[in-house]
């Protein structure tokens, strides 16, 4: 298992901007900041660790709206959303397939690739098709293994 690698931190208006009115939304300096939030660190945080970062740089932000975006940004396949046990539900810009690695310990979620047969792989009867798949692993992170 290979950690994901993220692609440099660049401006995302262009692209963010055709994807929203590809899905019926429009673009908004509030959006373009969500998902600014979201790239910047990508710890898989929750709707209020977004708001507490949103209201570093755009102080008049409001929880409503934060969760108002992520909404968007998950309905135009920009985000996923990781639901792990009960949870509150974490949000992750890395849009490839993979899967996420909880650590019991420390509680970090990482991004973990997947090999490129995992869906092939699958024994689906005959005439199921899958449109997502999300797998989540628990265990311990490098880091909290080594201090065992």
């Amino acid at each position: 298992m290979d950690a994901v690698k993220h692609p440099k931190r660049e401006k995302h208006d262009g692209p963010l901007n055709e994807r929203l009115a590809t899905s019926g939304f429009r673009f908004t300096p509030q959006r373009q900041h969500v998902y600014d939030v979201l790239l910047g660190d990508r710890n898989h945080p929750t709707a209020e660790e977004v708001f507490i970062r949103a209201k570093k740089g755009m102080a008049d932000i409001s929880i409503a709206t934060v969760y108002n975006c992520l909404d968007a940004l998950v309905k135009c396949d920009l985000v996923k959303q990781v639901n792990l046990d009960r949870d509150a539900t974490r949000y992750c810009p890395n849009m490839t397939e993979h899967s996420h690695f909880y650590c019991d310990e420390c509680g970090d979620i990482h991004d973990i690739a997947l090999p490129a047969t995992t869906q092939a792989n699958l024994n689906l009867p005959r005439g199921f098709r899958v449109k997502q798949y999300e797998i989540s692993l628990r265990g311990l992170c490098r880091d909290c293994a080594a201090k065992q």
